[in-house]
């Protein structure tokens, strides 16, 4: 069995601080909110008022708030839709982009005072 030789091969130990398993129980950072959206400072009054709206409708609140800003649009009344949109905003600002590219570039109702007959 002279001629014979065994291969032998060389496999480098694992350290255990990189082990998989280590990797798996590390302690990491926290990671940001998944709601951590807002990238301008809103004022109190309408954190406020999106709190409250949440506390009403729950987590179909932003939902609830693009509902309310599409008829206001849809009525003409820009005050109220942009009052809605910033509620929508502070709640959801996926949903509130999608509110704002739906309504970009439709024409908004003309709000007409009523005629008194007079005319």
């Amino acid at each position: 069995m002279e001629g014979h030789r065994m291969t032998f091969r060389f496999a480098a130990s694992r350290s255990a601080a990189n082990s998989p398993l280590a990797r798996i129980l590390q302690r990491r950072g926290a990671a940001a909110a998944a709601n951590d959206n807002c990238t301008t400072r809103g004022d109190d009054r309408m954190l406020h008022a999106a709190l409250r709206h949440f506390a009403r409708h729950g987590l179909g609140a932003a939902r609830e708030a693009r509902r309310q800003a599409e008829r206001a649009f849809f009525a003409g009344d820009r005050e109220s839709y942009d009052w809605w949109l910033g509620i929508c905003r502070a709640l959801d600002a996926r949903i509130a982009r999608s509110l704002e590219q739906g309504t970009r570039g439709r024409p908004q109702a003309v709000v007409r005072p009523a005629s008194d007959g007079s005319g």
